[in-house]
């Protein structure tokens, strides 16, 4: 063992000078070329990006002459060179505790007080034992539990292995002894009534090996474990601690365990899962299976007929392996999928559960196949203290690069894409007819009629896409996109349902950067029925003759216009009209920021030429003498003059999962709590409901289930004396290697949008909070907590990262928003974004959160850009304090900003139930 560790570090040591021996070399040419002729300097950069694909390919080819022993030694040393190049900057042992420090500027005296009472919840009171809470949480089990029978996924059944026909298995691996019901970090949720694989089993009726059981349990390596003990805090610190980085080793089955397994029954059972955390993104090596699972695998496959594979991720992981081994008969997903997601599992083992799930991403060969993958990482300006992430990719994220990049080539497509987004499987069969259809210049509305086929009853998910006519160098458009989707009832075997499935033919319009609009191009639109994205079962064209151009938001009449552009920042956005040539590489990167980035990162505008409204009056009027009025109702004014500067930096300062009361106006003080996957607080464990993680309950493809969650976490809310969600999380899987994709839904932005806006929506209307989040752009974790900031362009932010919110604020009519920590468009609290998009165009009424406070995130910048509330665990009083100098400085502008953050929040507060008689 100890020379095995030697030369892996002997190793490392070798490729490290590599690494840097090439850094200096690319430094040294990005010298040469900015030293040319501005006419000569487009032609070297073009030539070298040649040279590096030239060099790419070369090193493909090389790898696929070598043997597999060979191979697998390269790879691992390309897999050490590219982590070691991009490796993020990492805190260590007490070094994160300093940083920190050094971050939110502690000091003495009432920061001291203000830490200890965040972190305690001294000022967070909640009940969770009256029978009340106990009923809300029993009630919360059965939704989590339909989430996860709907949400699990059956990808792969060759020869209809599945279900077991003998109830007998034998499960192989540690990996079924430490189960991953949801991720780490805010995204957490109470595990304790998890229920094990194991007894999952027995409970559904299958024989497991329990000699082979015995087996493992007794190995020393073997520590069982049911849930996660850490709190949220504590598991985001061991994600900047890196503690994930080295590879599990995966013991060994000895021959005796293998003969007596053989002996017990022909099935055998692998569970492949992947650590994610939040604060933490994932390598690609944890994407693929180790060389110690993959060993057993291989041993398990070459031993027996009928081998199950449980994919028990949040991530999206390389499965290439499971087309190696013929005996390799069922893929079985079931994500991170909450506490009784092993029931899930055991009853689809059984046939009890026929699974109805659909992926939410592409699962491609190389989960660094995608274009957004080149721009994942640590990357840091050498002449600005900040990270920048240049979302080269544009429009083409997941699918959309699949199938517009591989359109016409279909051999290229099946050996990069292994699973579509949207596939999978039933136990079942069903055919579907279009019965009506009506398409016009309004809607597209298509009757489909559904019929189990089959000899189980079952629920299909029918998948509506459009393509849309291109014109090569035009606007940018996938050869395919999700429009919507429904899914039926449970349908016995001969049993039809009738579907109505309607979309607005709005939502295919493009967004033109040029002329500042949406437009629906004239041609031919084709639109899809699909069993996935790429299995089409039937098309329909609709026939546009002209134009038409959208200049004004449908439900506020805001003219649109390019909000994001001010930074000038250039990009090289891939293009449907070049894919090959416009395909993003890193190393095309300027590390330089411009002083027009350097200059809008770092000044603010204050607008001082605004009157100074009223403070401290006595007016005698109470919050609740504005429950029910419109928020721009004149009493609002009258309300708001009596509050003082000093009440209002109190309010917005101390906003960390609560906000204060002020006893003299009738201001109460709200209980606001995380999270996605059930309530939780960051730093201490309490009893609550515990659902699949987000990306589990996007794969059920329900509307209603999504619903029936977010209505269940209001009648927990309303029964423990909580006011406001943390969730949903809208986010794109942008990249596989997203550290908090099991957080996040999908993908795909219409998914996101209609399963967040469902969870919304059942939440809201049970009067709570919804603060849907991260707003926008929060798509990685590697520097996010520095303050990075985040380039891309109008169309692909309007039409991909915008659109899931943009649904849930307009189909759930949420009162809350949380804003990302990301710099958008060189700014973080974008008044564009969070003015200029969200309340203006959208028409959103209500109240927005920053994400926890680090240094870089000021309450004045907040406050007058349209961030009213300050989650600020640790640094309160310093954002008083920020608050107070500005005043100094900027007294109207301060005063009006304070005035409208609190307006949007106590409006919030008004619809909550904590003013229901």
């Amino acid at each position: 063992m100890f020379e095995y560790f030697k030369k892996r570090k002997t190793k490392k040591k070798e490729i490290l000078q590599r690494v840097r021996e090439d850094k200096a070399k690319r430094k040294e040419r990005k010298q040469e070329i900015a030293s040319l002729p501005e006419s000569e300097r487009k032609a070297e950069i073009e030539s070298d990006k040649l040279l590096r694909k030239e060099q790419k390919q070369q090193r493909k080819e090389e790898l696929k002459s070598l043997r597999r022993k060979e191979r697998k030694v390269a790879k691992k040393e390309a897999k050490m060179y590219k982590k070691l190049k991009n490796r993020p900057r990492r805190f260590t042992g007490w070094s994160i505790f300093a940083a920190m420090l050094l971050i939110i500027g502690v000091t003495f005296g009432p920061t001291v007080t203000s830490i200890v009472e965040n972190v305690t919840g001294k000022h967070i009171t909640i009940d969770t034992t009256s029978e009340e809470a106990i009923k809300a949480r029993e009630a919360a089990d059965v939704v989590s539990e339909e989430i996860a029978n709907e949400g699990l996924v059956l990808l792969k059944n060759e020869n209809n292995s599945l279900p077991l026909a003998d109830k007998k298995i034998n499960v192989f691996g540690s990996t079924a002894y430490s189960f991953k019901y949801g991720g780490g970090g805010s995204g957490s949720s109470d595990q304790t009534r998890a229920v094990n694989l194991f007894d999952a089993l027995e409970n559904a009726g299958i024989e497991y090996n329990r000699e082979l059981d015995d087996y493992y349990k007794g190995l020393p390596e073997l520590e069982e474990v049911t849930g996660n003990s850490d709190t949220g805090i504590v598991q985001v610190i061991k994600g900047m601690l890196g503690s994930g980085d080295e590879e599990a080793g995966e013991p060994d089955v000895s021959d005796e365990a293998l003969t007596q397994a053989k002996e017990f029954s022909e099935n055998a059972m692998i569970v492949v899962q992947n650590e994610a955390v939040e604060a933490s993104d994932v390598s690609k090596d944890e994407l693929e299976l180790s060389d110690e699972m993959y060993d057993l695998v291989k041993k398990t496959a070459e031993n027996f007929n009928n081998v199950t594979i449980v994919v028990n991720a949040g991530n999206t992981l390389e499965l290439g392996f499971v087309e190696e081994f013929p005996s390799i008969q069922s893929v079985i997903w079931t994500g991170t999928p909450g506490p009784f997601g092993t029931n899930a599992l055991a009853k689809a083992l059984s046939g009890e559960l026929n699974p109805s799930g659909r992926i939410t991403d592409t699962y491609a060969y190389d989960v660094e196949s995608s274009p957004a993958s080149e721009n994942f990482g640590d990357y840091q300006y050498e002449n600005l203290d900040k990270s920048y992430l240049n979302y080269e990719e544009g429009i083409y994220v997941g699918y959309r690069f699949y199938e517009t990049f591989y359109q016409g080539n279909e051999e290229g497509y099946n050996q990069t894409v292994q699973f579509p987004f949207g596939s999978g499987l039933s136990y079942t069969t069903f055919d579907w007819e279009v019965v009506n259809e009506q398409l016009d210049n309004e809607s597209i509305e298509l009757q489909v009629e559904v019929t189990n086929t089959g000899d189980v009853a079952g629920k299909e998910v029918v998948q509506v896409y459009y393509s849309p006519p291109y014109t090569p160098g035009g606007i940018e458009k996938s050869a395919i996109n999700l429009a919507t989707f429904a899914k039926t009832r449970l349908l016995e075997p001969g049993e039809s349902e009738e579907l109505t499935i309607t979309h607005d033919i709005r939502d295919m319009a493009s967004y033109d950067m040029e002329n500042e609009n949406y437009i629906l191009e004239n041609g031919t639109y084709e639109i899809k029925l699909g069993k996935n994205v790429h299995e089409i079962d039937s098309t329909l064209d609709f026939e546009l003759s002209e134009d038409i151009v959208y200049e004004t938001d449908m439900d506020t009449g805001t003219e649109y216009k390019n909000r994001f552009t001010q930074s000038e920042n250039d990009l090289t956005v891939l293009s449907r009209n070049d894919l090959e040539g416009t395909y993003p590489s890193d190393q095309d990167d300027s590390k330089v920021a411009s002083d027009k980035i350097i200059e809008r990162v770092q000044g603010h505008d204050f607008n001082d030429d605004v009157e100074m409204p009223t403070t401290g009056a006595e007016n005698g009027i109470e919050l609740e003498d504005l429950q029910g009025l419109d928020y721009d109702d004149s009493l609002w004014d009258e309300f708001l003059d009596q509050l003082t500067v000093d009440q209002m930096i109190d309010y917005v300062s101390e906003a960390a999962y609560h906000t204060k009361e002020i006893d003299e106006h009738g201001i109460p003080n709200t209980v606001l709590m995380d999270g996605p996957a059930g309530f939780n607080y960051f730093f201490e464990q309490f009893e609550a409901g515990a659902y699949p993680t987000e990306i589990v309950i996007a794969s059920t493809w329900n509307e209603d289930l999504a619903y029936e969650m977010g209505e269940s976490i209001g009648q927990e809310a309303n029964a423990y004396g909580i006011h406001g969600w943390y969730a949903p999380a809208l986010n794109i899987h942008r990249s596989p290697r997203g550290g908090r994709n099991f957080e996040y839904m999908s993908e795909d932005p219409v998914l996101n949008g209609m399963i967040g806006s469902g969870m919304a929506k059942g939440a809201q209307e049970q009067d709570v909070t919804v603060f849907m989040k991260h707003f926008i752009m929060n798509e990685q974790e590697t520097n996010a907590r520095s303050g990075m900031l985040v380039w891309s362009n109008e169309q692909a932010m309007r039409e991909i990262h915008l659109r899931p919110f943009e649904m849930t604020v307009k189909n759930a009519e949420v009162t809350g928003a949380m804003s990302s920590f990301s710099f958008i468009d060189g700014k973080w609290a974008n008044p564009e974004l969070l003015n200029g998009v969200l309340r203006n165009e959208w028409g959103f009424e209500g109240v927005v959160s920053s994400d926890a406070v680090f240094g870089f995130m000021e309450a004045p910048q907040a406050v007058t850009s349209g961030n009213d509330l300050m989650l600020d665990i640790l640094s309160a009083p310093k954002q008083k304090q920020l608050l107070e100098e500005a005043y100094d400085e900027h007294p109207e502008a301060i005063t009006v900003g304070l005035r409208d953050s609190v307006h949007n929040a106590l409006y919030a507060t008004l619809k909550t139930h904590i003013f229901n008689q």
